[in-house]
């Protein structure tokens, strides 16, 4: 006669080797549901913690950048890829964060509104939330508009912003002077400069590689939540969602201010590794420059978001390195043919050529790698 207790001993012997083999939902949807997944992650985390020890202070710049990217990426991700809403106005947030950042830890006593308060733990969840903030604004427009009509209002934030931000000197420097970045301190300790140990650039890298591991799991748990779930339906079917008691309002929402948050602190981040900013930052092409993130690296994907951030931040010093090779290409931003123009060709074409023959992005790429070695030497 089995006993009751022996019984799960015997359900774990019968499916030990079949790591994919589920007996409930609770653990399908687990984060790291099985243990190539487990030590696949911890992998690539001691492997991005080694990478300051081994690459130059100008590679781990481009990385901070992209890291901080990933984080904008991620948000932009949750409204468009989970629940449907697209978003052209993802680079008005990115300026909210950047400006709220750069006020509260900027000099008193300078140009420009500032409070002094150097503290990353003030004005980094500040900017967040004041982006998150505007997000639960314009959020109602979400719930009366949708498809190409929302993507058209939200595509006004963006030249709402540069007018405001253009205008408004006290904050912003105005186009012609710009201002200062937030100054990354904690308790004391300066992450933008050069200390006994580690560089300025090693100790940023370090910081928004943290910032980032921390965001991204909230935002993966977010999605395998009720809430996320909620998403899904929304962007799969709004009316059918509606009809089975999903909240389209409180949804949409709160879509909307996560969304609005991790774009603020991507723009905080942002501009801290870059140094410097102004109005003129914060245009079109930095916000297709995100739906190019997303689509390149995988919609509805955590993961994708991350590889698109990556893929597309690395692509700015590529077309910098042609101008050296292409006789007619220049980097002067007057100039009728200059690198710039070529990124938004790039852009263009890399998102068509996905979406064509690759519509997953890169992360489905990865899917078709890991499984064709899950099945080989058997490749059907």
């Amino acid at each position: 006669m089995t006993t009751p207790e022996a019984t799960p001993r015997r359900r774990s012997a019968r499916l030990s080797g079949r790591p994919e083999m589920f007996t409930s939902y609770a653990e399908h949807m687990r984060m790291l549901n099985t243990a190539p997944k487990r030590r696949a992650v911890v992998a690539l985390v001691v492997v991005a913690l080694l990478v300051p020890f081994v690459f130059d202070d100008n590679t781990l710049h481009i990385l901070a950048l992209g890291f901080a990217a990933a984080i904008g990426a991620i948000g932009l991700n949750l409204v468009t890829g989970y629940c449907g809403q697209v978003s052209l106005g993802h680079a008005f947030f990115l300026a909210l964060g950047a400006y709220t950042a750069a006020a509260i830890s900027g000099d008193p006593e300078g140009r420009t509104i500032g409070f002094g308060v150097t503290n990353i733990l003030i004005w980094l969840p500040a900017a967040g939330i004041v982006a998150g903030l505007a997000g639960v604004l314009i959020s109602p427009l979400a719930t009366r508009l949708r498809g190409l009509y929302l993507a058209i209002v939200t595509l006004g934030l963006v030249f709402l912003g540069e007018h405001i931000f253009s205008e408004w000197r006290s904050l912003t420097g105005g186009e012609q002077v710009g201002r200062e970045a937030a100054v990354p301190e904690l308790f004391g300790f300066s992450f933008d400069s050069d200390g006994e140990i580690l560089t300025g650039d090693q100790k940023l890298y370090l910081l928004i590689l943290v910032v980032l591991i921390i965001l991204a799991v909230l935002a993966r748990n977010l999605t395998r939540s009720r809430v996320g779930r909620a998403f899904t339906a929304i962007r799969d079917r709004d009316m059918a969602a509606s009809a089975m008691g999903i909240n389209l309002t409180k949804y949409k929402t709160i879509a909307f201010a996560v969304s609005s948050f991790y774009a603020g602190c991507a723009g905080a981040l942002l501009f801290t590794v870059i140094g410097f900013f102004d109005p003129s930052s914060f245009n079109l092409l930095l916000s297709v420059q995100y739906i190019a993130m997303i689509l390149i690296g995988g919609i509805g994907t955590i993961s994708g978001s991350i590889m698109g951030a990556l893929f597309i931040t690395m692509l700015n010093p590529v077309t910098r390195e042609l101008a050296d090779y292409i006789p007619f290409l220049t980097t002067d931003p007057t100039a009728v043919l200059n690198h710039f123009i070529l990124e938004g060709v790039l852009y263009g074409a890399l998102i068509i050529g996905f979406l064509l023959f690759e519509p997953r992005g890169l992360f489905g790429i990865w899917l078709r790698i890991r499984n064709y070695w899950k099945a080989w030497p058997f490749t059907y």
